[in-house]
């Protein structure tokens, strides 16, 4: 069984479960970080120095970093399909758009615009600065509707690819901002919502995490 160490609420942690869900891998995942705590311990950090979340253990080995905990658990318990490619040059276009998800689509999204809207009070937050990086992400969303296309996922068939775009959707979707009508990320949007993983794991209140006068 792997066990999975990082609260639900974190979206990081919600990626690597959406994957375990996908895979249909047994599982258990324990809270830890933000209330829980648990991340400073001795026993923590000799599992992940950085004292973050998520970390997985499975057997003896231990592995941190959600992309890094993806492509393990693809490459050690998916088939070779379209999830994560046996061939070479598809597994590239999955692993560029997945990493262009991490750095730049999640990156523009988690720090700037969710922490602002739903982790800063109303009276400590910077308008212009949100602003700024809604713009930003909004041309982040350009690229994500052009790579769409007519495409069910972004690299065609669902792949890791969509597990490291798709898990920021939720909260970009639910949050209160502004947003321009994008017909063809919502349709993605929603297809993803069909996924009995992605409701399961990555559907998460993220109540616990919106501070006093946010």
């Amino acid at each position: 069984m792997i066990t999975v160490y990082g609260r639900a609420t974190s979206s990081n942690v919600q990626a690597v479960m959406w994957g375990i869900g996908e895979l249909g891998l047994a599982h258990e995942r324990l809270d830890y970080g933000h209330t829980h705590g648990g991340l400073d311990t001795a026993e923590y950090r000799a599992m992940n120095p950085h004292g973050l979340v998520p970390t997985i253990r499975d057997g003896e080995l231990v592995v941190w970093e959600s992309c890094a905990i993806l492509r393990y658990l693809a490459a050690r318990y998916g088939d070779g399909g379209a999830f994560w490619p046996a061939d070479p040059a598809m597994r590239a276009l999955v692993d560029m758009w997945a990493e262009w998800g991490k750095t730049s689509f999640s990156g523009d999204f988690t720090g700037p615009i969710f922490w602002s809207r739903v982790r800063t009070p109303a009276k400590d937050r910077d308008a212009a600065a949100l602003a700024r990086a809604l713009e930003r992400f909004e041309g982040r969303l350009d690229r994500l509707e052009a790579q769409l296309g007519d495409k069910a996922h972004v690299c065609g068939p669902f792949t890791l690819a969509d597990i490291v775009i798709g898990h920021v959707l939720y909260r970009w979707f639910d949050i209160d901002v502004p947003r321009r009508p994008r017909p063809v990320v919502e349709a993605y949007y929603r297809r993803l919502t069909e996924r009995p993983a992605f409701a399961e794991h990555v559907m998460v209140s993220y109540d616990p995490l919106s501070v006093e006068g946010a």
